[in-house]
C-alpha cells in the first residue's frame, strides 16, 4: 500500500512538471508540505523527493530547498544515417566538443567478435569518446575494432575523436550500417561521473556497425550510451 501511494504522489508530481504547472526554477515543495498535502507519513515524502533527484527532475540547495530543475531545449538528432554524429552535431548548428578517454583492448566477448567477424584469438581494442554540447556532456561513444585491420590502433587510438576522420585518413571513403539495435539501459557509477547524470537518468543506448562501402568489410561495432533528458530522436532515415 505504502508503494502504492508513493507512485501515486510521484506520478501526480511528474504530471505537474511535464504539464508546466510547476515552472523551472520554482521552489519545490518540502518534506513536511509534501506529507500534509498527500496526508502521508514524512518518511513517505522524503522517498518520493529522493526518487525525483535521482531522475534529475529537482536539486538542492543547503539552507534553501530544493528547487525544479532548468530544463534546456532538447537536441534533435537523428538516430539513423550514414554520417558520423560529428557531422551531424555540426550540420545542425551546435557547438560540439569531443574528449577521447581510453582506448584498451577488450576480452573476448562473443557478441562483439561476432559483429566485427573476428577470430577469437583476435586483439580488439574499443575506444571511447565523451560528447559534450555546448560544455554539457550528452553522450559517450565506443567503438570496437580489430587491430588486424587497424595495425597502428594502440598509437592512433588514443588521439581518435571522429573514427570517421581517421577511417579518411585510411583511405575509406563511404560508410553504411546494415543492423542497428536500440535499447535503454541506466547508467553505472562510472558514466554517471561522466556524463554528469543520477542512476535513474534513462540512457539510450544505439548498437550497430560500421562497413566500409567499397569492400563490404566491417570497420567497427559501435555502441553509443546518449542522455535520454537531453535528445529529442528522429527514427525517419535522413535525407542528404
Amino acid at each position: 500500500m505504502a508503494h502504492d501511494i508513493e507512485t501515486q504522489m510521484i506520478d501526480d508530481l511528474m504530471e505537474k512538471i511535464i504539464t508546466k504547472a510547476m515552472q523551472p526554477g520554482e521552489k519545490f515543495p518540502s518534506e513536511n508540505q509534501l506529507a500534509n498535502l498527500y496526508n502521508v507519513p514524512r518518511i513517505t515524502a522524503r522517498k518520493v523527493l529522493t526518487t525525483l533527484d535521482a531522475r534529475g527532475y529537482i536539486h538542492s540547495i543547503q539552507g534553501k530547498g530544493r528547487f525544479l530543475k532548468e530544463t534546456s531545449k532538447p537536441i534533435q538528432l537523428h538516430l539513423l544515417g550514414n554520417r558520423s554524429f560529428t557531422d551531424k552535431m555540426q550540420h545542425a548548428g551546435y557547438r560540439l566538443m569531443t574528449k577521447n578517454i581510453y582506448c584498451t583492448q577488450i576480452n573476448y566477448d562473443e557478441k562483439i567478435y561476432e559483429a566485427l567477424q573476428s577470430k577469437k584469438e583476435a586483439e580488439v581494442y574499443k575506444i571511447g569518446r565523451l560528447r559534450l554540447i555546448e560544455g554539457e556532456p550528452i553522450a559517450i561513444h565506443q567503438s570496437f575494432v580489430d587491430k588486424e585491420n587497424f595495425p597502428s590502433i594502440v598509437q592512433d587510438g588514443p588521439g581518435i575523436e571522429s573514427m570517421f576522420a581517421y577511417y579518411r585518413q585510411l583511405g575509406y571513403e563511404e560508410f553504411m550500417s546494415e543492423r542497428s539495435l536500440l535499447s535503454v539501459t541506466f547508467p553505472t557509477s562510472s558514466e554517471q561521473d561522466l556524463l554528469s547524470c543520477r542512476s535513474m537518468v534513462p540512457l539510450i543506448v544505439l548498437e550497430s556497425d560500421c562497413i566500409d562501402v567499397k569492400t563490404g568489410n566491417v570497420l567497427e561495432y559501435t555502441k553509443i550510451l546518449y542522455r535520454s533528458d537531453k535528445f529529442k530522436y528522429d527514427i525517419t532515415s535522413e535525407r542528404s
